[in-house]
Formats: C-alpha cells, sequence, structure tokens
C-alpha cells in the first residue's frame, strides 16, 4: 500500500430514498488494480436501484465510470494511467458468448442481486481483464460515458438501421439522447418524442425533429400503417404509453427496439404486430467490442459529447439529490458524480 489512505468515502445504499455517505475500507489492491475515481454517469439503472428499491441494501452503486491507476496490483498497467471499466462480467465460455453476444452471457449475475462496490465512491477495485485503457486525447469527463454509448451503440446494432432509413425515439433522457446523437451523426433522419421542455430542446440541438405525443397518427385498423412510419423505433423511457404508442409508428415489417426499463408493463396489441409482422426486440448492455467502438466515436472529434453531458459534476453528497432532479426531468443530459 501508499501512504494514501486505508479508507475511502463512498454513497452506500440503505433502502429506496436513502443514501447514506460512509467511510469504507478501500479496495484491496493484491491482485485487483486500485483506481481513484475520477467521474462517475447517474444511469436510469441507478434511479430503479436507489429510488424504487431494486437494489440489494448496503451496496455501492455507479457502474458508468473512468479513473486513474494508484496501484496496478496484477494488471500490470502504469499508475496514472486513465481508465474505464466494463461492469457486467462475462464468461466467455457459454453458448451466447463464444457466438458473439456477451451482452446475454448465461452466467452473468443478475443486477440489483449482489452487494455491489461501485464507482459512488473515491476508489473501485477492478480485475485487469475488466478494465480498458483510455486512448489518449479523451479527457476523463468524456471517458465516463463510454459506458452509456456503448449501451446506445448496442440498441442501434440490434436494430439494424440503415443510413437510408428514418427512425422514431421516445424519451430524450441520457439514452435516448445518445441514440439520438448516433443516428444523426449517420445522416438518419430521427424523429423525437420527449415531453420534457429540457430534453426535447437537447434533442432538437442534436439534429432531430421534434414531436409531441398528440402529432402522432394513430389508425383506426391495426393493418394500416400511419402515413409517416418508419421501419424502426427505439423507446428509452420505459414508460408504458411510449411503448404502446411507438408500435403503432412503424411500418410493415418494422422493428421497436426497447431499451428504457420500468414496471408499469405495457399491452401490446398483437393484432398490429401479426397484420404488419413487426418485431419487439430488448437490448441489453453492449456490443462485443462496444466499449472500444464507443472510445473511437468520443474521440473522433465529431461527436457531440459536451451536448450529452451535463456541465455541473457533483460530489457525493449530492447524490441523491441529483437522481431525484433526474427522475423529475430537470437535467437533460447525463449527470456525473466527481467523488
Amino acid at each position: 500500500m501508499t501512504g494514501s489512505p486505508a479508507t475511502m468515502n463512498a454513497a452506500v445504499y440503505r433502502r429506496p430514498g436513502e443514501v447514506d455517505i460512509v467511510s469504507l475500507p478501500r479496495p484491496d489492491s493484491v491482485t485487483n488494480a486500485l483506481i481513484a475515481v475520477e467521474y462517475c454517469g447517474i444511469c436510469g439503472t441507478d434511479l430503479h436501484m436507489m429510488l424504487d428499491g431494486w437494489g440489494t441494501p448496503d451496496a455501492v452503486f455507479g457502474h458508468e465510470w473512468s479513473g486513474r491507476i494508484v496501484e496496478p496490483g496484477a494488471t500490470g498497467l502504469d499508475p496514472g494511467t486513465l481508465v474505464v471499466g466494463l461492469p457486467s462480467p462475462v464468461c466467455g465460455t457459454c453458448d451466447l458468448c463464444r457466438a458473439g453476444r456477451t451482452s446475454l452471457c448465461q452466467n452473468r449475475p443478475e443486477a440489483g442481486t449482489a452487494v455491489e462496490r461501485g464507482a459512488f465512491a473515491e476508489y473501485v477495485g477492478v480485475p485487469g481483464d475488466r478494465l480498458v485503457v483510455v486512448p489518449p486525447g479523451i479527457e476523463a469527463r468524456a471517458a465516463a460515458y463510454t459506458e452509456p454509448l456503448a449501451v446506445a451503440l448496442h440498441a442501434v446494432t440490434l436494430s439494424g438501421i440503415a443510413d437510408d432509413q428514418s427512425a422514431l425515439v421516445t424519451g430524450a433522457g441520457p439514452i435516448g439522447a445518445a441514440i439520438i446523437a448516433i443516428l444523426t451523426a449517420r445522416g438518419i433522419h430521427t424523429i423525437a418524442v420527449e415531453p420534457g421542455e429540457g430534453r426535447a430542446a437537447l434533442a432538437t440541438r442534436l439534429g432531430a425533429s421534434v414531436r409531441a405525443v398528440g402529432d402522432l397518427e394513430v389508425t383506426a385498423h391495426p393493418g394500416e400503417p400511419v402515413a409517416e412510419a418508419v421501419p424502426v423505433m427505439f423507446e428509452t423511457s420505459g414508460a408504458r404509453s411510449a411503448i404502446e404508442m411507438g408500435l403503432t409508428q412503424l411500418s410493415p415489417g418494422g422493428i421497436q427496439v426497447l431499451v428504457g426499463t420500468g414496471l408499469d408493463y405495457p399491452k401490446l396489441d398483437t393484432n398490429r404486430i401479426i397484420l404488419n409482422e413487426l418485431r419487439v426486440t430488448g437490448a441489453f448492455n453492449y456490443d462485443a467490442a462496444g466499449f472500444d467502438d464507443a472510445l473511437a466515436l468520443i474521440g473522433s472529434g465529431s461527436f457531440p459529447i459536451d451536448e450529452l453531458i451535463d456541465a455541473d459534476a457533483v460530489p457525493l453528497d449530492h447524490l441523491l439529490p441529483t437522481m431525484q432532479r433526474l427522475r423529475a426531468g430537470e437535467i437533460p443530459g447525463k449527470a456525473m458524480v466527481r467523488p
């Protein structure tokens, strides 16, 4: 161990809406790398875990982070190296991993069922095989956006959308905004439906055409497509009404990609699905090369990273109120914690 302290501050989840900032032992660095957290983004899943009670009490959440190596352990990385972490370990040996679908690893732990030690803390301890070195030229704040951008890229991959097609995105929160940015960077005409004023303005700045829910046509017969039907729609809000409405906007043979999570489950129009041969799929986690692809996009110089990240990072003791502001839609971009 170096001369740095043996304890650290961390935001510990106790019960829905209750978080304590406490002193915990610093992670062991005998085998893992000890990393000082630079930034950690607040994910929609974190809101479910900590506000809605999905999480296990006494866990430390936070998986969208960047940090610098303090003690390399057995990783061989130099102190000071800027890294991001792969939060979801995969076995690499199950049928789905071998097929390149690592997001569906059959041996992955179930979200929220373990007492996690995430990055809403001053330090994290991470095995070397779950670290990705950040390329030169990308600063720590932007690097912390790697994980959510990889999620968005995975959703776009699953959709199979072509550059000459159009898309609908419901919800312009952090993942919805990332998808909009990816699509518009490819020149894909994108329509966004977002009731929040700040997030709707962000979607407009990213290049989407913003529509109100009331502006969308719904046909009476389930076999009849709307006049401005799209072949692909991404649902990122997790809202039941958005899922149900989004299905009505698809052209025959279209696909609905569900990215947002929630517990208010939709009632899908199966007649519309059958008569138009529609597909509905979920998108979970990342492509096998998702982090590398996300870092390449962030480092390209053409991706609007500053639009997508909220300008003001908050300390650990502002985590809970910032989550509540995110839930209320008061923060358009990705909120970052700086432990």
